[in-house]
């Protein structure tokens, strides 16, 4: 009775996940739409990102585990190619090369999905996804940091991040238990809570300068 109760609780987290997940870049694209600028946003924070969803999006999908507790890495890479191509359209760095990195990045992408490579390559890979994940998390703290500036950050953006990555911990944790995705996790809950505090720190100080 307990485990079945625990067991709905997490497939409700997963839900709320899911859905918080479907809007969790949307603060950041909007800001960025309205600002019109990419200043203070990293682009090799925002392909290492790239790379972690990726390559844990064909971990789970591979490895055959629930739909619902992964769901949201697809989603999030839907609205990651909007970001980046954002961020490269105000940093004026939409280019030929920009054009062939996309369909290379495309056709790897796909032969880890159909397993065209094979799975003990994403096997070497998923434990990578935890401190590249976290790299792209310290250097958009770091661009904070240097910049004294987060006007094109969205602190929304980062609240979702961090709310979703620590129910993510508790549903992994009913799941799989899967010691690799949970550190994963937990370090992400983290290292977006203080990105998401830098920013609100940051642009609170503009407020009261203006």
């Amino acid at each position: 009775m307990k485990m079945t109760l625990l067991q709905q609780i997490a497939d409700l987290l997963s839900l709320i996940t899911i859905g918080m997940c479907f809007v969790l870049k949307i603060p950041q694209i909007l800001n960025l739409m309205y600002v019109k600028s990419a200043d203070e946003i990293s682009m090799l924070g925002l392909f290492l990102e790239l790379t972690s969803y990726t390559v844990m999006t064909s971990y789970n999908y591979t490895n055959g585990y629930a739909v619902l507790s992964y769901l949201e890495y697809p989603i999030i890479l839907i609205q990651e190619y909007i970001l980046i191509f954002l961020v490269l359209k105000y940093l004026n760095k939409i280019n030929m090369w920009a054009f062939v990195y996309t369909i290379i990045y495309f056709t790897l992408s796909s032969c880890l999905l159909l397993e065209f490579v094979p799975k003990v390559v994403l096997t070497f890979l998923a434990p990578m996804c935890t401190p590249i994940s976290a790299s792209s998390k310290v250097i958009q703290l770091l661009v904070i940091l240097r910049a004294k500036n987060a006007e094109s950050v969205a602190p929304l953006t980062w609240f979702i991040s961090a709310f979703t990555n620590l129910t993510r911990v508790f549903t992994i944790w009913m799941d799989s238990a899967d010691m690799l995705l949970l550190g994963n996790f937990i370090i992400s809950v983290l290292l977006s809570s203080s990105v998401m505090f830098s920013a609100l720190y940051y642009r609170r100080r503009l407020v009261k300068q203006d």
